[in-house]
């Protein structure tokens, strides 16, 4: 797999770019996405591992969300770890789950003081309540529509009325699949997936957009636990 390539600024598919490797997924999907993930480790890591190489905008934009919130925070597919220590070393409780092992070997190598383990966006492993918030930068950007609200109600399940949720996607006119780097994934309308969000009990706060000439639509999305 050419990450370089295809993970280069135009195409807005690298985690300098916003994009989770995989935390939301179901049946063959996880299978295929993880195991891509981490036939392509080794090179993602070397692109977009490091807090530096990730964009001033999204580092300013997760660290105002995450300082606001009282409790920990759960990165949910954090790949290479970068956004979990940018909020652990800003005096955030953060802790990064990832599906794809080599990415969390790396996490830990890389950032041995901050805590990374295996783990699903499905499945969180965690008491009911007991996050002040989930960031789950494009981390959902492979989970097939139908199957979405598992892991938006698991989030809505470990996080504390009041707490937040962040998402990072890609964001188009109609909800439609396209062809990423390493596996399928879907644009999403802004009202859609917020009312996905809302359904799963939360309330969306705040949105964000942005397109750069030549790439994809981003999206920031900001919701608050019921």
């Amino acid at each position: 797999m050419d990450l370089s390539r295809a993970l280069a600024p135009r195409s807005r598919l690298g985690r300098a770019d916003r994009v989770g490797p995989g935390g939301g997924l179901s049946g063959m999907s996880l299978d295929v996405v993880r195991t891509a993930y981490a036939a392509g480790s080794a090179e993602y890591i070397a692109l977009f591992g490091r807090v530096d190489q990730v964009a001033e905008v999204d580092r300013d934009f997760i660290l105002a969300w995450a300082l606001g919130l009282q409790g920990p925070v759960l990165d949910v597919g954090c790949g290479p770890g970068q956004w979990t220590h940018l909020l652990s070393a800003a005096g955030v409780d953060a802790e990064g789950v990832d599906p794809v092992p080599e990415f969390v070997d790396s996490a830990r190598a890389s950032y041995p003081s901050d805590r990374y383990r295996v783990g699903l966006a499905e499945d969180l492993g965690v008491d009911d309540a007991a996050l002040a918030g989930v960031l789950a930068w494009y981390s959902l950007i492979h989970t097939e529509p139908e199957a979405i609200d598992v892991p938006l109600a698991e989030f809505s399940r470990c996080v504390r009325p009041g707490g937040g949720l962040a998402l990072g996607f890609f964001t188009g006119a109609r909800l439609e699949p396209f062809e990423h780097a390493v596996a399928t994934a879907y644009f999403w309308p802004i009202d859609l997936l917020a009312a996905r969000v809302e359904a799963a009990g939360f309330t969306v706060s705040r949105t964000s957009t942005r397109t750069e000439p030549g790439t994809r639509g981003h999206c920031a999305l900001l919701a608050i636990r019921r």
